[in-house]
C-alpha cells in the first residue's frame, strides 16, 4: 500500500437522488444510503475499485466532485499544502465514530479530500 493511498471518491450534485439514480442507471451500481446521511449514497469497493459515494451537495456546493486521501494527521497536510499554493476549503472536520476529513484546492482549483486514518471516537 501507498503512503497515503486515495481512499474514497465522490460525485455530488443538487439533487441526491438525480444522481444516484443516473450512476445506477448508467453503470449499474448498486447503491445503498450510508446510515446517517440523507442522500448520501454509498458503492462497494468491489463494485468500483475504490469505495465511493453519489449524492446531494450542500448549499456551498452543490455539485462537486472529489477524491479522498488517507494522511495520518489533517492538519500537517493542510499547513504543507498552504505552504505550497493550496487553500483549506473545509477544514479538519470529525463525525464521531466514522472519520475526520477536509477539503482542500491546489494550485490549479482542483477540489480534494482529506481522511485521517484513524477513526475518531465515538
Amino acid at each position: 500500500m501507498s503512503a497515503n493511498p486515495i481512499v474514497h471518491w465522490e460525485l455530488m450534485g443538487p439533487d441526491g437522488e438525480a444522481q444516484k439514480g443516473f450512476y445506477s442507471s448508467i453503470f449499474d451500481w448498486k447503491l445503498s444510503q450510508a446510515e446517517n446521511f440523507p442522500n448520501y449514497f454509498m458503492t462497494d469497493a468491489e463494485e468500483t475499485g475504490v469505495a465511493g459515494a453519489v449524492g446531494q451537495g450542500n448549499e456551498q456546493m452543490p455539485a462537486y466532485s472529489t477524491f479522498y486521501v488517507q494522511v495520518e494527521a489533517i492538519e500537517e497536510s493542510l499547513g504543507k499544502i498552504e505552504a505550497n499554493g493550496g487553500s483549506t476549503v473545509v477544514p479538519r472536520t470529525e463525525i464521531p465514530g466514522t472519520v475526520s476529513f477536509a477539503l482542500f484546492h491546489d494550485p490549479a482549483g482542483n477540489l480534494v479530500g482529506l481522511v485521517e486514518a484513524e477513526t475518531p471516537a465515538g
